[in-house]
């Protein structure tokens, strides 16, 4: 892939100025997108802890608690960061062709890439300490199962803000929009000028 121009649209450098109107990728996408995601992530993650261990000589996931989760925090960011930075898609956003843009429709820069990372987490972790206040409450500690939900509490304000976005994105001035069309009209496109 040929690297981008800063002051070219993205969605639009191979494409002609009357298809720069990207529409926001639909909430079902987007869905897939993170649970495809996280396939990925578990492999990612896997990775980390497994060379925590080693370079910590921990015996069990709860040795060094505090320091893991800055680990794995760390290295999840490091690796949306760089997949949004080189061209704005994660693996699963290619196959589902999906794309993060800023709100003018550039790449976004380093500052909101990182400001959409961090405020990404507030919601689901909200949405954890409730579960784990239930758990205090109820005595219950099977609620904790519903933490594999937690993560797709982000898609609740995309219900209240105006065209579907995400909070952080909102936030961070990002968006996410489909490609999908511009994909296919650019491999048309080339495949035209052989």
């Amino acid at each position: 892939m040929s690297a981008m121009s800063t002051d070219t649209p993205v969605v639009t450098q191979t494409l002609s100025p009357a298809t720069a109107a990207t529409p926001v990728a639909s909430r079902g996408k987007r869905f897939v997108c993170m649970m495809y995601e996280s396939a990925l992530l578990f492999g990612v993650i896997f990775t980390a802890d497994y060379l925590f261990d080693t370079l910590t000589q921990s015996r069990h996931g709860l040795m060094f608690r505090p320091e893991r989760q800055a680990w794995l925090f760390l290295i999840i960011g490091v690796y949306f960061l760089l997949c949004w930075r080189r061209g704005g898609q994660t693996l699963p956003m290619r196959a589902w062709h999906i794309k993060l843009i800023d709100a003018d429709g550039y790449r976004p820069s380093m500052r909101q890439l990182i400001v959409r990372y961090i405020m990404l987490w507030p919601v689901p972790l909200a949405g954890m300490a409730l579960i784990y206040a239930l758990v205090l409450v109820t005595n219950w500690p099977g609620i904790y199962t519903f933490a594999i939900v937690t993560p797709f509490l982000i898609f609740i304000p995309t219900f209240f803000i105006p065209g579907g976005h995400f909070l952080h994105d909102r936030l961070a001035g990002t968006q996410i929009v489909d490609v999908r069309e511009q994909v296919a009209l650019a491999a048309a496109q080339q495949k035209s000028s052989k």
